[in-house]
């Protein structure tokens, strides 16, 4: 266990928090002494398996909820949830993406939709409804999940390059916005890290873009965890509407 828990007596809710970069935040949230509340889109099983781990090993309160963030009813419905069981909200780490590559001309209207609904309209929608639940206590973070493809583009993928765009202006939008409540909004742009989506790439692309990364390694999502972390706890409450980005000096 940590020598002190940052996030002692706060709430978080981390969409996508079962594998990846959402589930080592959850594990590094739980050793700092969050309140959690994790989601899936559609894997009952796996998230109860999250759910019972780190309430075994943490000893802290732990939720789970079911829930495809793509759908605005869907979200609605999870934070009228965590406001019945919780009654308050700290932290929201919108976590939840997918990655569907395909060329320009190749991109047909469902894929482009379903790439934008899940990892831009989920961060706008997740984002009005934790606003609400925040500044009842005048106090809160909203971490967003961008990625470095958002800030520098990259060939093959306009759709999830223009989604994590999309979200880096809506970060730095509702931080203006929301400044005045006590809300601070924060965006962390990954670079190369060592998930599900970079096993999957074929051989060539992966050593292409470890090659990329002046670091000469992959991140671990435990790295980019800890900038989450830092963001969602009173370590930075005079840090609002900045995009940090983790990704070893990667050149795309």
């Amino acid at each position: 266990m940590p020598a002190a828990e940052l996030l002692a007596g706060k709430v978080a809710f981390i969409t996508g928090s079962t594998r990846g970069i959402g589930w080592a935040t959850a594990e590094l949230f739980a050793e700092h002494g969050a309140t959690l509340v994790l989601n899936s889109r559609a894997n009952r099983d796996r998230l109860e398996e999250c759910v019972a781990d780190l309430h075994k090993r943490f000893g802290v309160p732990v939720n789970g909820l079911l829930c495809d963030v793509a759908n605005p009813k869907a979200v609605r419905g999870a934070f009228q949830e965590i406001f019945k069981a919780q009654k308050r909200l700290d932290v929201l780490v919108n976590n939840a993406g997918i990655l569907d590559d395909a060329l320009l001309g190749m991109i047909s209207t469902e894929a482009a939709d379903r790439t934008f609904a899940t990892n831009a309209l989920s961060v706008l929608h997740c984002m009005q409804f934790a606003a609400r639940l925040m500044a009842r206590n005048r106090a809160g973070s909203i971490v967003n999940l961008s990625s470095i493809i958002g800030v520098t583009g990259n060939a093959g993928q306009v759709a999830y390059a223009g989604s994590k765009a999309a979200v880096l202006g809506m970060s730095r939008s509702a931080a203006k916005e929301l400044a005045s409540t006590g809300i601070r909004v924060n965006a962390v742009a990954p670079g190369f890290i060592d998930t599900d989506m970079a096993r999957q790439l074929p051989p060539e692309k992966f050593q292409e873009r470890l090659a990329s990364i002046k670091m000469g390694r992959i991140g671990s999502p435990r790295e980019v965890a800890s900038v989450i972390l830092f963001l969602a706890s009173d370590l930075s409450t005079y840090v609002t509407g900045q995009v940090i980005g983790v990704d070893g000096g990667m050149l795309i």
